[in-house]
């Protein structure tokens, strides 16, 4: 079988089972701090609400919340349509991608995030793997040796699950400079943009204002709302050469979902309005402790491991460990 033939949750959960001692769940990247205040505040004036506004938002989403994500992002409005968490975002870039564009195949980081294997043969696309460097994130140049026509879309996510490499802004550059020359789709996944502990090396892929790139991000994890299922894209603009990516999206966004949770929206929207800079510097501090403690426990341990620059992943190997 494949290495990513089934979901590892389903490994990892059957060691659980199987196990003589208690175990830690480590399986899922469920924050354990509390949300921005605003957030409480959006929902319970949510429920006091009208019941016209419990009905069907717009299938893109709130426009108010388009609006702000779009002003935070220096894009127009239009090019922004609110998803079912970035898993959609994601599933909708690399439909789309394989839909629209020329060629099957989808290149991916190895090791990758499970579901973005899955979701390319789930959507009939060839995967194809490129090993990562030993600090969890793509060489470019190896990248770009296995690009071709045949190449549809480019995933990435930085900071990296489950690596917790982060993408440079030069090989953000050079990554675009892949997607454009073999008209393939740059989707970059940041969902873990505030988790980034030294300060400059991240780069965002609407830095270069490309027309073959997509932004996909969430608030699940940035908010502490995994449940809410709240994310969002950043496409081409209609007029642009790949504008076609965008019409065929929202197709496939109302086809598969209607439209989101209007509470949830509601709720972010509010907590993005009022919420400073300071919530997420605390979260990130407090994750970079706890980076330092586990990757104290893993020396101890006597594991290997590349101590993560971002997210809160470390990746770890032990020897002689089953899997």
């Amino acid at each position: 079988m494949d290495d990513y033939e089934r979901p590892l949750f389903f490994h990892l959960m059957e060691y659980a089972a199987a196990a003589d001692r208690d175990v830690v769940d480590m399986v899922s990247g469920n924050p354990d701090w509390e949300s921005p205040d605003a957030l409480r505040a959006g929902l319970r004036e949510y429920a006091d609400a009208p019941v016209d506004d419990f009905q069907y938002p717009p299938s893109e989403g709130l426009s108010e919340l388009r609006a702000e994500i779009a002003a935070r992002r220096d894009v127009d409005i239009d090019r922004v349509i609110i998803t079912n968490g970035a898993g959609e975002a994601n599933y909708l870039a690399m439909a789309t991608a394989l839909e629209t564009l020329d060629g099957d195949e989808i290149l991916l980081a190895d090791p990758v995030y499970p579901y973005y294997h899955k979701r390319t043969e789930m959507l009939n696309g060839t995967p194809r793997l490129v090993a990562a460097d030993s600090d969890g994130t793509l060489d470019a140049e190896s990248v770009r040796a296995v690009a071709s026509d045949d190449t549809a879309a480019i995933v990435i996510n930085s900071p990296n699950n489950p690596t917790g490499g982060v993408y440079g802004r030069e090989t953000k550059r050079e990554l675009v400079d892949i997607a454009e020359t073999y008209d393939a789709l740059l989707v970059s996944d940041e969902v873990y943009d505030h988790f980034v502990y030294d300060e400059g090396s991240f780069a965002s892929v609407l830095e270069f204002d490309s027309e073959n790139s997509v932004l996909t991000n969430a608030f699940s994890k940035s908010m502490a709302i995994t449940g809410f299922r709240v994310g969002y894209a950043v496409f081409p603009p209609e007029d642009s050469p790949t504008g076609d990516l965008l019409e065929q999206t929202r197709t496939r966004h109302m086809l598969t979902n209607v439209t989101g949770s209007r509470p949830a929206q509601y709720a972010v929207l509010r907590a993005l309005q009022t919420t400073g800079p300071e919530y997420y510097a605390d979260v990130r501090d407090r994750l970079e402790a706890r980076v330092d403690t586990f990757c104290g426990a893993l020396d101890d341990a006597g594991a290997e491991y590349e101590r993560p620059d971002g997210g809160f992943y470390v990746m770890a190997r032990f020897d002689d460990y089953p899997g």
